[in-house]
């Protein structure tokens, strides 16, 4: 099953969404699951090192590679990060936008889980694209104005929403639901324990329980 958690807004914590998600399924799923980074963040949160840019081959390489890149040319990208969860870093350069229905085919036939991390789906980009295509789009949110109103004009109609719920906002799940005309999926806080989890890159082995139980009806 494909999966994509996108944003219309940075800072939404799509990233942390996605690769707790497929942390979850990895665990749940009898084939494991695959992480699939286009914005470039999850080798961070997932925790590990950093690398040079260029240093590292990723999807941007496999969809440079074009249509004779080898059959098992992605799966040669993963990056084991526990014994059921891969990741496809993001790679190099910009991501080939006419290349982005051939990573939707792929990715979808794949027997595991996958998510994907699409980030801030820009207008006729590769997110955009996959966003569109997956079998579940969720569009990760916060509960603030700007990002509703980024949400409302955005290039995909996600199938539903993850709604990051801060302390002291106005709007609720039914103002988002009303607004997008799509369900509330999960709601999720923003706590200490997982921006602790997040910065420490511990994030793989001490998913918080809270976040692992407010998304377990996401999809």
């Amino acid at each position: 099953m494909l999966v994509c958690c996108w944003s219309a807004k940075g800072g939404a914590g799509t990233t942390v969404i996605a690769t707790a998600l497929a942390l979850m399924w990895a665990r749940a799923a009898s084939n494991g699951a695959l992480l699939v980074d286009l914005a470039g963040d999850a080798r961070a949160v997932a925790g590990l090192p950093d690398v040079a840019a260029d240093a590292e081959a990723g999807v941007a390489d496999w969809l440079r590679e074009g249509p004779t890149v080898p059959a098992d040319g992605l799966a040669r990208l993963e990056l084991p990060l526990s014994e059921r969860l891969a990741l496809v870093p993001r790679g190099d350069g910009p991501l080939r936008v006419d290349r982005a229905h051939a990573l939707v085919s792929h990715l979808a036939v794949d027997p595991r889980m996958v998510v994907v991390d699409a980030g801030v789906a820009a207008p006729d980009g590769v997110g955009a694209i996959v966003a569109a295509a997956a079998a579940a789009s969720l569009l990760v949110t916060r509960s603030c104005f700007l990002s509703l109103r980024r949400a409302m004009v955005a290039p995909v109609r996600p199938s539903g929403v993850v709604l990051v719920v801060e302390e002291g906002r106005a709007l609720v799940a039914s103002d988002v639901e009303a607004a997008l005309g799509v369900p509330v999926r999960a709601e999720v806080s923003v706590t200490a324990q997982v921006a602790r989890a997040v910065d420490a890159g511990v994030l793989l082995f001490r998913l918080p329980r809270t976040l692992e139980r407010e998304l377990r009806h996401a999809v």
